[in-house]
C-alpha cells in the first residue's frame, strides 16, 4: 500500500529541510513505498530553493508551486487532488507532527482496513509540547462543540493530521474550504458519509522556526460554516452522499 503525504508550506524556508529529511529517514527506514508532495503555495522567501536542493537528497520528494487561489485549505487541496498513493496523510511544514506517529497510522490502517486513521493529542497515550494555553482553550471548546452538534465521538477534529485512504478522500468530495477549515472539513465529512475510523493517541510539538499561519480570529465564522455544512448533511440529505457498502465492511470507531 503506497503511502502519499501531502503538506502545504508558506514561506517555511527554515522549517521545511529538517520536517522533510525527519520524514524520509523515518518511512525509507521502515521500508514504506511512499511520495513526498509537497505545495509551495507561492511562497515569498527561499521555500521554492530550498525544496529544490532538497530533491537531489530525496527521491521520493515532489513538490509542485500553486500559483493560486492561496491559502492553507487550497494548498492541501491541491496535493489532494494530485497524490499517487493508495492512501494519503495531511502533515505540516513545521515538523509539529511526528513522523514516528504516522508510521503508526500507516500501520493502524493495514491492520485494521479502516477507511482513515485519526490522532487525537488528547487522549491517554497523547502529549502536546510548548501549546500556546489561549489555543489550547480554544481548541478544546471548538473539540466539545463539534462534538455535541455532529454526535462524533472523538476529541480532536480539528487536528490536521491524519490519513485517509484514496477512496475516502473521493469520496468526501467536492472539497469547500480554502483555509484552515478544512481540517475540520475532511474528518467531519467522512464521519458523516459512513466512512470508517479508528482512533490512536499522537503528538503535536510546537514550531521551532517562523510564526503559525493560523489566525484563529478570521476562522471562526468559517469552522462555524463548515460545520453547519455537515450537521445538514447528516440529518437532512436523506443518505445521497453516504459510502456504498460492500459485502467486506470495515470495523467503525466512533
Amino acid at each position: 500500500m503506497k503511502l502519499s503525504v501531502v503538506i502545504p508550506a508558506y514561506n517555511e524556508q527554515d522549517s521545511i529541510s529538517e520536517t522533510l529529511l525527519s520524514l524520509y529517514q523515518t518511512l525509507a527506514r521502515e521500508g514504506i513505498e511512499h511520495e513526498i508532495f509537497v505545495t509551495n503555495d507561492n511562497s515569498k522567501d527561499n521555500t521554492l530553493q530550498v525544496l529544490e536542493r532538497l530533491s537531489l537528497q530525496i527521491p521520493t520528494l515532489h513538490y509542485e508551486t500553486n500559483l493560486g487561489p492561496n491559502g492553507f485549505g487550497y494548498a492541501v487541496r491541491y496535493g489532494l487532488e494530485r497524490f499517487s498513493g493508495d492512501c494519503v496523510a495531511v502533515m505540516m511544514a513545521d515538523l509539529s507532527d511526528d513522523p514516528e506517529d504516522l508510521v503508526k497510522y500507516y500501520y493502524k490502517m493495514r491492520e485494521t482496513d479502516a477507511d482513515a486513521v485519526f490522532g487525537s493529542r488528547w487522549m491517554k497515550g497523547g502529549k502536546v509540547i510548548d501549546y500556546p494555553g489561549l489555543k489550547k482553550f480554544i481548541n478544546r471548546i471548538a473539540n466539545l462543540i463539534i462534538r455535541m452538534m455532529i454526535g462524533i465521538k472523538y476529541n480532536d477534529t480539528t487536528n490536521a493530521f491524519k490519513l485517509y485512504k484514496r477512496e475516502t478522500i473521493e469520496g468526501i468530495k467536492p472539497f469547500l474550504s480554502p483555509h484552515f477549515n478544512l481540517t475540520v472539513e475532511l474528518p467531519l465529512k467522512a464521519y458523516v458519509r459512513g466512512y470508517s475510523f479508528v482512533v490512536i493517541p499522537n503528538s503535536w510539538t510546537n514550531r521551532k522556526y517562523g510564526e503559525s499561519k493560523l489566525k484563529i480570529k478570521e476562522m471562526g465564522s468559517r469552522y462555524f460554516f463548515i460545520l453547519l455544512y455537515c450537521m445538514i448533511e447528516k440529518f437532512f440529505s436523506r443518505g445521497d452522499f453516504m459510502k456504498k457498502k460492500s459485502a467486506k465492511t470495515a470495523s467503525v470507531s466512533r
